[in-house]
C-alpha cells in the first residue's frame, strides 16, 4: 500500500540544498503506533513522504526480523511496497519492516539513508540511524536515545489547536483534565479492583476539584471499564469520545490544564508529556522493567505524578523528541551524501 503526503515544516535549513532530502518513505506493517511515530518524524523533516505498508505471509513473517522479505513483496515484483525508485530516506518501525529496510539499503546500493525507530532486535547495524527510548537500553554510535518517543503533537500543532474554537471543549469549566485510557496489554491487566479505583479517582476529580473531564478510550479498553467511563460521563457531564468521527485527543491535549493517563502505554504518556502540563499516571495490575524505568525517569524530572492523587498545577519544559530525531537524521543524511 502506498500513500503520498507532504506535511510539516523543515526543522533545519541545510546550507547546501543539494544535501537536503527530497523524498522519504514511512515503512511499517501498518500498526498504528509504529506508523504514527514514523509519520511524526517524517513530517518534522519537512519533505515529501509516502506511506508504504508491508504485509508478509507466513512462514516469512514468522522469521522476522531476522529472515528475508516475502518474495511476493520483493522490490523486483510489480506492486511491491518497496518498488523503486528508492527514496532519499526510509523511516521504518516494527519487526516485520526490518528485512524490507535492509533490502532497500542493498537494492539502492547504499544510497538510501535508513532510519529505524525502536530496537530492531537485530543490532545497531540494522540501519544508518536508530532511535531508541532510554528505557530500552540499546546503545551504539548510530543510536540516538531520548526519554520519550516521537509523535505528531509538535508545539506548533498544539498551539494551533489551543487557539482553534472547539465549542464542546471551550464550554467546559476549568480545570480541564484530559483522561487517556489504554487497556489490557502483555504487561498490564485492568482488574475489577483497578476499574473501581480508577473510576473513583476520576469521580473525585470531578466532584472535589471541580474538574471537567475529557475522556478517550482505546481499542484495548476492556468492556467493564468502558461501561464505567460511560456512566461517569453521563453522571458528571464529562466529554467521552465514543470512537466515531475524528479522534479529539489532539484537541483534548492542547486545551487541557492537566492530564490523567494509564501506565500501560509509554507512547500515550510521552504524547501527554509534550504538552508541558502535569501528567497523572494510573497503574493497573502488572509491570515491566522497561516501563518501570520509563516512569521512574519522568517522575525524577517532575513530569508525572501518581493517580489517584492530588491534582497538580506545576508545569515543565515540554518533552518532544521528534524535532531532535529529525534534526539528527538531516545532519547524518547530509554527511552520508557528502561522503
Amino acid at each position: 500500500m502506498i500513500q503520498k503526503h507532504h506535511d510539516g515544516i523543515p526543522v533545519h535549513n541545510l546550507q547546501d540544498s543539494s544535501l537536503a532530502p527530497e523524498s522519504c518513505w514511512v515503512l511499517t506493517d501498518g500498526k498504528a503506533g509504529d506508523e504514527t511515530q514514523c509519520v511524526g518524524v517524517a513530517e518534522a523533516l519537512g519533505t515529501q513522504y509516502e506511506i508504504r505498508r508491508v504485509a508478509p505471509r507466513p512462514p516469512f513473517s514468522w522469521a522476522m526480523p531476522w529472515g528475508p522479505v516475502d518474495p511476493r513483496e520483493s522490490d523486483r515484483r510489480p506492486g511491491s511496497p518497496i518498488a523503486p525508485p528508492f527514496p532519499d530516506i526510509v523511516i521504518a518501525s516494527g519487526r516485520r519492516a526490518v528485512p524490507y529496510l535492509r533490502r532497500v539499503k542493498k537494492a539502492s546500493r547504499g544510497r538510501t539513508f535508513t532510519v529505524f525507530l525502536k530496537d530492531p532486535r537485530t543490532g545497531p547495524k540494522t540501519a544508518d540511524l536508530i532511535w531508541a527510548p532510554d528505557h530500552d537500553g540499546l546503545r551504539g554510535a548510530n543510536v540516538l536515545v531520548t526519554p520519550t518517543a516521537p509523535h505528531r503533537f509538535s508545539r506548533r500543532v498544539l498551539a494551533e489547536l489551543r487557539d482553534r474554537p472547539h465549542p464542546d471543549i471551550d464550554a467546559l469549566s476549568r480545570p480541564r483534565v484530559a483522561v487517556l485510557i489504554g487497556g489490557d496489554s502483555r504487561h498490564h491487566t485492568f482488574t475489577q479492583g483497578d476499574i473501581e479505583r480508577l473510576a473513583a479517582g476520576l469521580a473525585r476529580l470531578a466532584d472535589d476539584d471541580g474538574a471537567s473531564l475529557m475522556i478517550t478510550a482505546s481499542r484495548r479498553t476492556p468492556e467493564p471499564l468502558r461501561r464505567r467511563l460511560e456512566h461517569l460521563a453521563a453522571s458528571r457531564g464529562c466529554l467521552l469520545w465514543d470512537g466515531s468521527g475524528q479522534n479529539p485527543l489532539p484537541a483534548y491535549l492542547a486545551k487541557a490544564d492537566a492530564i490523567v493517563a494509564t501506565a500501560d502505554s509509554t507512547n500515550m504518556i510521552g504524547e501527554a508529556a509534550a504538552t508541558g502540563k502535569p501528567v497523572h499516571v494510573f497503574t493497573p495490575r502488572g509491570h515491566h522493567p522497561k516501563i518501570d524505568r520509563f516512569l521512574g525517569t519522568l517522575t525524577s524530572i517532575g513530569v508525572i505524578h501518581p493517580f489517584p492523587g492530588p491534582l497538580k498545577n506545576t508545569t515543565y519544559e515540554p518533552l518532544d523528541s521528534t524535532p531532535m530525531i529529525a534534526g539528527e537524521i538531516l545532519k547524518r543524511f547530509a554527511r552520508h551524501r557528502a561522503g
